[in-house]
C-alpha cells in the first residue's frame, strides 16, 4: 500500500498529529485563512473566512467571568467544530468566529481530498483499498457539510443584523474582516433600496431608518438576548444569578432552560453548550 493510501485511510490519526502544527502555522500567518474553500467540485472556491479584527473592548453581560476558554481534554477538533456549529445555530446572537479551528480542518481536508483523487486513479490499488478510499471520501463530505452549515448560519445572522453590526463596535470583534465587509455591503444595499423605493417619497421626519419611536420596536434589528435557550453544562459552573433572591448552580450534565443573556459568558468560556 502506498504512502498516500495510508495517509488517506488514517484520517483521525493523521489529523490529530497535524492539528498542533496547523494551528501554530495559522498563528504565524502561514495558514491560508484568507481564502479557505470547500466545494464538491472544486475545494478552493466556496467558503471564505478572513482574519478577525482585534479589539480590547468587551461587552457588559449579566454574568461576569474570566474570558479563559475551557476545552475538554478528550475533545477532537471535529468535535469542537460540531459543538460551535450547534451553539451558533441555537444562539440568538453572533458568537466569536472559530477561524483557527476552521483553518486547520480545511487545510487537512484539502490534503485528504488530494490524496483520495491520487489514489482513485492508481491502477495498482486493490478493491479493499478502493472501499477504504470511499469511506474516507464519505467522512470528508460529512466534515464539509458541517463547515458549510456553520458558515451559512453565521452569514444568515450577519445579513439579519447587518445594520446593527455596523453601529456596534463590540459585535464587530466577533466577526472576521470578510464578514464585516459583507455586513457593510449588505446594509448599504438595503438602505439604498429602501430609500429609492419608499423613503424618498416620505416627509423628512419619517424618512430615516434609525428612528426609535415610542411604544414601537426599534427599526434596527438587534439580537434578542432574552430569548430562552436550552443549556447543557459540560462542567460545574459558577452560580447564575437571575435576581437577588434566585440563583442557579449548574452541575456537570445539568440541562436547563433560561434566557440567553444569563449564560452567554459561560458559553463563550466553554462551560456550557446549547442543545
Amino acid at each position: 500500500m502506498s504512502r498516500s493510501s495510508v495517509s488517506a485511510m488514517n484520517w483521525e490519526a493523521q489529523f490529530k498529529s497535524d492539528t498542533p502544527t496547523l494551528i501554530q502555522s495559522g498563528k504565524n500567518g502561514k495558514s491560508r485563512t484568507g481564502a479557505l474553500a470547500l466545494d464538491s467540485d472544486n475545494e478552493d472556491q466556496d467558503i471564505t473566512m478572513a482574519s478577525a479584527s482585534e479589539s480590547n473592548s468587551a461587552r457588559a453581560r449579566p454574568v461576569s467571568v474570566a474570558p479563559e476558554l475551557y476545552i475538554q481534554d478528550d475533545e477532537s477538533p471535529l468535535s469542537q467544530l460540531t459543538k460551535h456549529w450547534m451553539n451558533e445555530r441555537h444562539a440568538p446572537d453572533i458568537l466569536p468566529a472559530q477561524e483557527e479551528l476552521l483553518a486547520s480542518l480545511l487545510d487537512h481536508i484539502r490534503r485528504q481530498s488530494e490524496a483520495v483523487q491520487l489514489l482513485r486513479g492508481e491502477p495498482s490499488a486493490s478493491e479493499e483499498e478502493h472501499i477504504r478510499i470511499m469511506l474516507v471520501q464519505m467522512e470528508v463530505e460529512r466534515v464539509k457539510f458541517i463547515v458549510r452549515s456553520y458558515v451559512r448560519t453565521r452569514l444568515f445572522k450577519i445579513e439579519k443584523f447587518a445594520r446593527f453590526i455596523m453601529t456596534d463596535a463590540t459585535i464587530q470583534t466577533r466577526i472576521t474582516t470578510a464578514e464585516r465587509a459583507h455586513a457593510s455591503r449588505h446594509a448599504h444595499l438595503t438602505d439604498r433600496h429602501f430609500h429609492n423605493s419608499v423613503l424618498q417619497s416620505l416627509p423628512e421626519t419619517q424618512s430615516h431608518l434609525d428612528d426609535t419611536p415610542i411604544f414601537m420596536p426599534p427599526m434596527i434589528t438587534k439580537p434578542d438576548e432574552s430569548r430562552p435557550v436550552f443549556v447543557h453544562a459540560l462542567r460545574d459552573c459558577p452560580p447564575i444569578r437571575f435576581h437577588e433572591d434566585l440563583t442557579l448552580e449548574m452541575k456537570r450534565g445539568h440541562i436547563s432552560l433560561m434566557p440567553f443573556s444569563f449564560i452567554e459568558q459561560l458559553l463563550l468560556r466553554g462551560y456550557v453548550e446549547l442543545i
